[in-house]
């Protein structure tokens, strides 16, 4: 294979990353009317269309998302390999920009900050928090957190730490309008929901009796965990959230668990995710580290719970 056609390869892949002839020009440090030169003669070598292109956007052609994942893979393989060479030689250093959702990051990333910055003295941090989901590549992040599933997409993943969840009530709540047997005695209970929740109004069990998925409502809904949590605490009514977030309150008894025999529809993980096609630089892959050995397996939120 020809190094010309290796680098038109390279080229694909990032174009259909970013989304634009443009983007990729900039990324890769070449003019748009290189790239451009550059996908259509590896669309003249393999006598098919890659992209369909319009003046507003670039799709993928049938042919186009078959010969994406190996060209994704081949550029993937060669940053791995020039990282792994150039860790050894280099120190992590520079800038670490990470995004974290809002709760998870001020009660858990934040306070992890100091030993992580006195173990990495030459590295800084610039941590933005809040709980959409950002576009790492468009927005310049090396990395962010994710809590649950993870959707279908091209970011790689590293599981940092498992997902519970606790439905939980304040005492006074519970005394007013009973302690919940079963899931479904749900739809007679007051619930604060979460904007941000994939199910939407719906809450999700794994019990004695198989899968439950049971509609729930209320006159509260956030887009914030401790907004939630600040309702609960004070009677408003039941609320679903990471044990990450309500494990204090739920040991401090300010909220009382119910519902401790069933467990939520598995939620996925605490996880980093990362851009695909780059090279995992130094500073990227010791935060990483530093974030499953800090928090693991058997997290300190999890820890006494009923």
């Amino acid at each position: 294979m020809h190094l010309d056609h290796l680098a038109a390869m390279a080229v694909f892949a990032r174009v259909v990353e970013v989304g634009s002839f443009s983007g990729a020009a900039e990324s890769l440090g070449l003019s748009k009317s290189a790239v451009s030169k550059h996908v259509g003669r590896l669309e003249e070598r393999l006598a098919v269309r890659l992209l369909n292109r319009t003046t507003r956007r670039l799709s993928l052609t049938e042919a186009g998302t078959a010969f994406y994942e190996p060209c994704r893979q081949l550029v993937a393989d060669a940053d791995a390999a020039e990282a792994a060479v150039s860790h050894l030689a280099s120190a992590p250093r520079g800038t670490l920009r990470i995004n974290v959702p809002m709760s998870f990051g001020q009660r858990h990333v934040a306070p992890a900050l100091p030993d992580f910055m006195a173990r990495y003295p030459e590295l800084s941090v610039d941590l933005q928090l809040n709980d959409r989901t950002v576009d790492l590549v468009e927005e310049g992040y090396d990395m962010a957190v994710r809590i649950g599933e993870l959707p279908d997409s091209s970011l790689l993943a590293r599981r940092l730490a498992p997902l519970n969840r606790v439905v939980a009530a304040a005492p006074g709540y519970l005394d007013r309008a009973g302690r919940p047997a079963h899931p479904r005695e749900l739809r007679e209970h007051t619930c604060l929901l979460y904007s941000y929740l994939s199910s939407g109004r719906e809450w999700r069990f794994r019990g004695p009796d198989g899968e439950v998925r049971v509609p729930v409502g209320g006159p509260l809904e956030a887009n914030n965990g401790d907004a939630l949590l600040a309702a609960a605490r004070e009677g408003a009514g039941l609320v679903m959230l990471p044990t990450f977030l309500a494990g204090d309150d739920v040991r401090a008894g300010t909220l009382e668990a119910v519902l401790t025999d069933w467990t939520r529809k598995p939620g996925g993980a605490i996880s980093a995710v990362f851009p695909p096609g780059r090279k995992l630089s130094p500073k990227v892959r010791v935060f990483v580290d530093f974030l499953a050995e800090r928090f693991g397996p058997n997290p300190a939120w999890d820890r006494d719970l009923p």
